[in-house]
C-alpha cells in the first residue's frame, strides 16, 4: 500500500456503498480507498456478495482494508464520524465548496439507482459533484477522496511519489 501524507493518518474516514452492482466497481473502489488512506468500506446488498468471486481488485486491498457486508450502513456509522451522502439530489453542496470533516463515513448510491430518502435523511450532509450527467460509482469515489485529499495539508514532496509509484516506473524530470 502506498504512504499516506502525514495529514492524512491523523484523520479517518470509511466508505459506505449501497447495493453496489459491479464487482470491477467496488474493485475500483478499493483501489481508491486504499490509495487515499481509508479506514474500511461497508456494502449492502446482495449483487456484490454474489459478484465478488469474480475479483478485479488487482491490488488486492480487500486484505488490507476491511470490506464489510452489513444489512444497513445506517447501523454501523463509525463512532464520531459525519455522515457524508453523495448524491445528485436538489439541495445538496457542491463538492468543491464543501469542507471535509476529519471524521467522515462517505455514503454512496448504486451505480444505477440513487440513495433513497431513508438514507438521505439519517446522513448529516449531503453533497455532489456538478457534472453534467452522471458518473460511475469508483469514478464518484476517486474524485470524492481527490477532493479530500487536495483540500487537506499533504506532503508534495518526491518521497511520496517514490513510496507511490509502480516498480516499473523510475521516470524523474531532469
Amino acid at each position: 500500500m502506498s504512504s499516506l501524507p502525514d495529514s492524512t493518518v491523523n484523520t479517518v474516514y470509511s466508505i459506505g456503498l449501497s447495493n453496489p452492482k459491479s464487482a470491477v466497481n467496488v474493485a475500483s473502489v478499493l483501489r481508491a480507498a486504499g490509495c487515499y488512506g481509508a479506514s474500511s468500506v461497508f456494502y449492502t446488498g446482495e449483487r456484490y456478495r454474489r459478484a465478488k468471486e469474480f475479483n478485479a481488485d488487482t491490488k488486492a486491498m480487500h486484505k488490507l482494508i476491511p470490506t464489510i457486508g452489513v444489512d444497513s450502513l445506517a447501523q454501523v456509522i463509525p463512532a464520531g464520524a459525519t455522515t457524508v451522502a453523495v448524491e445528485l439530489v436538489e439541495g445538496a453542496q457542491p463538492l468543491p465548496a464543501y469542507q471535509h470533516p476529519a471524521n467522515a463515513f462517505y455514503v454512496f448510491g448504486p451505480e444505477d439507482g440513487s440513495l433513497s430518502q431513508h438514507d438521505l435523511q439519517w446522513c448529516d450532509e449531503v453533497v455532489y459533484i456538478p457534472t453534467k450527467g452522471c458518473m460511475n460509482l469508483a469514478a464518484t469515489v476517486n474524485v470524492v477522496l481527490y477532493d479530500r485529499l487536495a483540500k487537506s495539508a499533504y506532503d508534495a514532496g518526491d518521497d511520496l511519489i517514490i513510496a507511490s509509484r509502480d516498480r516499473n516506473n523510475r521516470t524523474r524530470i531532469k
